[in-house]
């Protein structure tokens, strides 16, 4: 839809909406329905985007360690896949990613993934250090694509309170897709992890009007019209970019 310069500096003067899990489940099911996107297609977006978004936080001249690592922890719904998705973009942006997924889903897209990080030699962890120290010392940074915002919160269990227990410990950054694990998606964190960077993906949510790190918004692909019905109010991406800083 054409936009005169007038329009787009109005709406755009409008405050970003932060929406709640009910209302980003349904422009996902608008995207999934009404504008034919494919689940693969869309999860593929998303962690281009939050790679992308990762090496403009991180970048590779900015890390202590000798080699570019990164740990990338996978829950095993929506938000584990596009870590999947995210780690592969790294491995070809020269970084280098290491996978927990300690729960694999059965899903075949899930399936599909996985083997694209394995034949792309990016090593998968049989387990998750307790002792800390042994994160901080290996990685650089940790992404959190455990809970996303399609899991309540009472469902999250073993291994992944255990998982949540350990970062709430590490001293490296921690960079969380979405939602960070084990906040609330439509209220304040409580009892969550802390990341120092948030990767939101199309529209932030209701939670991330309490996080006060660095913030991203990832993703540039709304349809304006789909854009307008929900009154996002998104910001202008800079050029071609398809990721923005709040």
């Amino acid at each position: 839809m054409n936009q005169s310069p007038g329009e787009k500096e109005t709406e755009t003067t409008e405050p970003l909406r932060y929406l709640s899990k009910t209302e980003m489940a349904a422009i996902e099911t608008e995207l999934l329905t009404d504008y034919r996107f494919g689940q693969q297609q869309l999860i593929e977006i998303w962690g281009h985007a939050c790679a992308v978004a990762i090496t403009k936080a991180y970048p590779l001249s900015s890390l202590t360690k000798k080699q570019p690592t990164v740990l990338v922890i996978c829950g095993p719904e929506q938000n584990g896949a596009i870590g999947l998705v995210c780690a592969r973009h790294l491995r070809i942006f020269e970084y280098e990613p290491t996978i927990f997924y300690p729960k694999r889903s059965p899903d075949n897209l899930h399936q599909d993934f996985t083997i694209q990080c394995e034949k792309m030699d990016i090593p998968f962890l049989s387990y998750l250090p307790t002792e800390v120290q042994l994160i901080n010392d290996a990685y650089n940074l940790v992404i959190d694509a455990i809970v996303g915002p399609e899991i309540d919160l009472k469902d999250v269990k073993e291994p992944y309170s255990g998982i949540l227990v350990t970062l709430k410990q590490v001293k490296v950054p921690i960079a969380s897709v979405d939602v960070p694990s084990g906040w609330d998606v439509d209220e304040e964190n409580k009892d969550g992890i802390n990341p120092e960077v948030l990767i939101s993906l199309t529209v932030p949510k209701k939670c991330a009007t309490s996080f006060s790190g660095k913030h991203f918004l990832a993703g540039r692909f709304l349809p304006y019209d789909m854009q307008k019905k929900y009154e996002l109010n998104l910001p202008e991406f800079p050029g071609t970019d398809c990721f923005i800083e709040l």
